[in-house]
């Protein structure tokens, strides 16, 4: 059977690599999309002239299908969709706003368009909005999220739409990428597991922490203010809180929490933030990007075949 997952973004694998801001380079992205996955670089942050090298030394590393994540509350946006357009990237992912005034734009300029949503209601807006694709993201997953763990999640936004579905939230492995499927999802966003990939360009700490994480480690801090995280608990973590603690809201929070995120990839994770998701505490080693999308898909596939109900 056909997958509707892989007619959307043109790759070997319905699998996703998610735009995890201060780690999702081309290194990375390229190295996903060359995989068989869609590697997506992570705009949050940049300038337009960093986003068009991004995708010009993505395409200098790969011929696959990549994507841009578009951060939506990013003062840029226009931009960045500029950017998109001249550059002709393929897929487009969505977070923190709402993605409906840039459908259009995007369609027009010959992007798939594919919001994160933490509902099945959501999900159904995107749907009429004509959206291609969702990723329904679970709360146990890293950097910011909803309230719903990813399996209810996953099952309802299955059932309130007709459109592809993509899990994110603890998978990083075979099993996870199984349960996505049974769940009514057309693939999986990774993310955590390609923390500790070999061409994740951040730093060996950041990785080391992520592969010594056990899945009780994280912690959700900030959504009070509307900018729920998860993350590991640091100097870098407590910093963040006493800018809640002294009133700051999210448009205080959200370039503080971007710059640690970057500190931390950069090595310095006890000052910075380590951003990772409830899976890693089944991440044990730093590996290929290769070999864990590879392993991934024929571990799903001897899991499926040997489902049985009885």
């Amino acid at each position: 059977m056909s997958n509707p997952l892989l007619e959307v973004i043109g790759t070997k694998y319905p699998i996703l690599q998610g735009a995890m801001g201060g780690v999702a380079y081309h290194q990375l992205v390229a190295a996903v999309s060359e995989a068989g996955g869609l590697g997506i670089i992570a705009s949050a942050g940049m300038d337009k002239e960093t986003l068009h090298e991004e995708i010009r030394k993505t395409r200098e590393l790969t011929d696959k299908p990549f994507g841009v994540n578009l951060m939506l509350m990013s003062p840029n946006i226009a931009d960045m969709i500029e950017v998109i357009a001249e550059e002709k990237v393929p897929v487009v992912t969505t977070g923190a706003g709402n993605p409906k005034p840039v459908i259009e734009p995007l369609h027009q300029a010959g992007c798939k368009v594919i919001p994160v949503v933490a509902t099945a209601r959501q999900a159904a807006k995107m749907e009429a909005a004509g959206v291609d694709a969702v990723v329904c993201e679970g709360n146990e997953a890293g950097g910011h999220i909803g309230t719903v763990a990813t399996m209810t999640l996953t099952r309802a936004v299955s059932k309130a739409v007709k459109i592809p579905v993509v899990t994110a939230g603890g998978v990083a492995d075979g099993h996870g990428l199984a349960a996505a499927f049974a769940l009514g999802a057309s693939g999986a966003q990774l993310g955590t597991v390609l923390v500790a990939s070999e061409e994740a360009p951040i730093a060996d700490s950041y990785k080391e922490a992520t592969v010594s994480a056990q899945e009780n480690s994280t912690f959700e801090m900030a959504r009070e203010i509307g900018s729920p995280i998860r993350l590991l608990q640091t100097k870098g973590s407590d910093h963040l809180q006493e800018i809640i603690d002294n009133g700051g809201g999210r448009e205080d929070f959200e370039p503080v929490s971007l710059e640690l995120l970057v500190k931390g990839a950069k090595g310095d994770t006890e000052n910075g933030t380590v951003t990772i998701g409830q899976i890693a505490g089944v991440v044990e080693e730093v590996r290929p990007v290769k070999e864990i999308l590879d392993s991934m898909v024929e571990e799903a596939d001897q899991v499926i075949s040997s489902l049985s109900i009885l």
